[in-house]
């Protein structure tokens, strides 16, 4: 008798829902699709709205304190590695706890169940990281001790020496090779000045083609050393804005409705004066 029930009880049971059966076999062509070690903004412009809630659970999200203290590690690492350009803070919104990103073109904001808010650059960098974070096998590794910003006057050209170097030495070698054809031509009998009456041209025109190469060489390391004193130059002043300028009048975090709060993993944070990456 009793084998009888449970035969009707697994006669009863209904078979595997055809939506979750999809569900899943959409999930695979996802993870298949998208590498989501190296998943950045591209990649989530990339995704459609299905391929977006197969990839990501609501129910497997990380969230709460636990969702902003890896968020904050993680953008630390990648202001460490120079992948963002802003300063990491933790703040208060309201009496809610916050982490808050900015640079002197854009913010980001994000709040304890996940929501992000902001602009520019910053923002578009940090929503990625924000996904990332909430998937519960991404791991997050501990920042350096020394995350922040560098200091203006620390950077330096950013050109490599050894490459413009090179670049000159064949420079020259081909301007002094010109100059060598050219004389001999003009002024030894090395290398004939007319042929069977008709003027040579030949060694001239190798000539000229050398020079050509070694000026167009020389113009190429100074246009390079030029621009690299422009760039770094324009990150410096970036640098400078941020350090003595504190936050951006775009960023909606003032003294009355926010303010910075202890790092949870207790490396430090910068205060609201706006010392890069709290350093």
């Amino acid at each position: 008798m009793a084998d009888a029930s449970d035969g009707r009880a697994e006669r009863r049971t209904e078979p595997e829902d055809p939506e979750d059966a999809e569900l899943d076999a959409l999930r695979r062509e996802v993870e298949e699709k998208y590498d989501f070690d190296d998943f950045g903004p591209a990649e989530m412009a990339e995704m459609t709205a299905e391929e977006w809630e197969a990839a990501f659970d609501p129910d497997s999200w990380v969230v709460g304190e636990e969702l902003l203290a890896r968020v904050e590690k993680e953008l630390k690492n990648r202001v460490a590695r120079r992948e963002i350009f802003g300063v990491v803070e933790r703040v208060s919104v309201e009496g809610e706890p916050h982490v808050l990103v900015y640079s002197d073109e854009g913010y980001a904001l994000v709040s304890a169940d996940g929501d992000i808010e902001g602009e520019g650059t910053v923002y578009r960098d940090v929503q990625p990281t924000l996904v990332l974070c909430s998937m519960d096998d991404f791991e997050v590794a501990d920042p350096p001790e020394n995350f922040a910003l560098p200091d203006p006057d620390a950077v330096s050209e950013g050109s490599s020496e050894l490459g413009n170097t090179m670049l000159q030495i064949i420079a020259a070698g081909q301007i002094i090779g010109g100059l060598v054809l050219l004389g001999l031509w003009l002024f030894t009998g090395l290398i004939p000045f007319a042929s069977n009456g008709e003027l040579n041209i030949v060694p001239p025109v190798a000539a000229a083609f050398f020079l050509l190469i070694g000026f167009f060489l020389f113009l190429v390391v100074a246009n390079a050393r030029l621009s690299d004193r422009f760039r770094s130059e324009e990150y410096r002043n970036r640098l400078r804005a941020l350090r003595e300028g504190g936050r951006p009048d775009f960023v909606p975090i003032d003294d009355a409705s926010g303010t910075p709060l202890e790092s949870s993993e207790g490396d430090g944070d910068a205060p609201s004066d706006g010392r890069l990456g709290g350093t």
